[in-house]
């Protein structure tokens, strides 16, 4: 119980320390200018290096570590590891590992497929392929092949090693509690912090969860079920469940497809009844000013009608109107083949109609002009 307290709380302090890491990283990190800072060579193993100088091997301590040493003499610091399924939690614990100090020579122990199957389990790549991934990693200086699951101190000074990295929660195995006990306590441990959410494990147990779904997978990709280790079976059953998932995913796009068009046939069936309201309102105002109770027809009918009584009913003379007597009497002359005077018009013969045989100057000119 005691030990599972212990690890919790463990557990939960490398959740804040990664946390405090990554927010610690994020307000670092800027805008970088372009430039090639990749290498181009991956790192060499540590058997075909040159051997080290016939000097004696001096370790460097924190303190002068912290402060950075000559270029000549980097600080030399040791990471092992299984390195299965190579990911980005590896290569995040290599780069904290890189940056211990700001002169490092990192050292990477990579440990063979007979020391992995023994003491931890088998993995998904062989002991060749965990080698030629973690050499090209970019924070790797030297990769040691088949590293000792136990740091002994002939292998620390063969190496000329000065620190050892790795996290710092107690790492049981080989019949210990802790296989970095010794180095802690003789001042050689620099922590690093792992990352959580992605690890070997985490990838292996996605892939046993999600078995069907690689197998058919890899089924399309052209592998045969005897290279999937696939009954006969359980090919056609994948066969048949990928044909019933094509289906459904064309029944799927035909479905969305029929949504689309609905939904543009509904925008223009609502722009259509949006169009047509305006236009009915618009004919409704028309008719009602051409129709309505006081609408352009009524005024034109009332205009007609007025017109119409008018030219009917007779004309009459204006009340004010002079009659012909009280006008001045225009000169009058006699017509040559009438031998008597007539008389002057009466009013009444006048209203009739009818002309008199005197003719003044006036009604003499309007013949002319006629």
């Amino acid at each position: 119980m005691q030990s599972a307290n212990s690890t919790t709380l463990q557990s939960r302090k490398r959740k804040r320390d990664v946390s405090n890491v990554d927010s610690e990283v994020g307000e670092r990190i800027g805008k970088i200018p372009r430039c090639t800072v990749g290498l181009k060579h991956p790192a060499p193993f540590a058997d075909e290096l040159v051997p080290a100088n016939a000097q004696p091997y001096e370790r460097v301590n924190m303190e002068e570590a912290k402060r950075g040493t000559r270029p000549e003499r980097p600080v030399r610091v040791y990471a092992d590891g299984i390195f299965d399924v190579f990911h980005s939690g590896h290569a995040r614990a290599l780069m904290q590992a890189k940056c211990l100090f700001p002169n490092t020579h990192l050292i990477v122990g990579v440990c063979s497929d007979d020391l992995t199957h023994k003491f931890k389990g088998f993995t998904v790549m062989n002991e060749d392929e965990r080698y030629d991934a973690v050499r090209h990693c970019r924070y790797v200086d030297e990769v040691v092949r088949n590293a000792p699951w136990t740091l002994t101190p002939e292998f620390l000074a063969k190496h000329r090693i000065d620190f050892v990295a790795h996290d710092d929660i107690p790492y049981s195995s080989a019949g210990s509690d802790d296989v970095y006990k010794h180095i802690k306590e003789a001042g050689m441990f620099a922590p690093t912090q792992r990352t959580e959410g992605i690890s070997t494990s985490d990838i292996i147990t996605r892939i046993v969860r999600d078995y069907d779904l690689y197998v058919r997978r890899n089924l399309q990709r052209g592998y045969t079920a005897k290279e999937l280790n696939v009954s006969f079976i359980n090919e056609k059953k994948y066969h048949l469940q990928e044909r019933v998932d094509k289906v459904k995913r064309k029944v799927r796009d035909v479905e969305e497809k029929s949504k689309e068009f609905v939904l543009k046939v509904e925008e223009k069936s609502i722009d259509l009844i949006q169009k047509w309201e305006e236009k009915s309102r618009e004919f409704i105002g028309n008719f009602l000013q051409m129709f309505g109770p006081e609408g352009a027809l009524k005024h034109m009918l009332k205009e007609g009608k007025g017109r119409m009584l008018q030219a009917i009913s007779p004309r009459q003379s204006p009340s004010s109107s002079p009659t012909r007597e009280e006008r001045s009497p225009s000169p009058t002359f006699r017509l040559p083949f009438f031998n008597k005077i007539s008389p002057p018009p009466s009013p009444s013969a006048h209203h009739s109609g009818a002309r008199g045989y005197l003719i003044s100057e006036e009604d003499d000119d309007e013949d002319d002009d006629n």
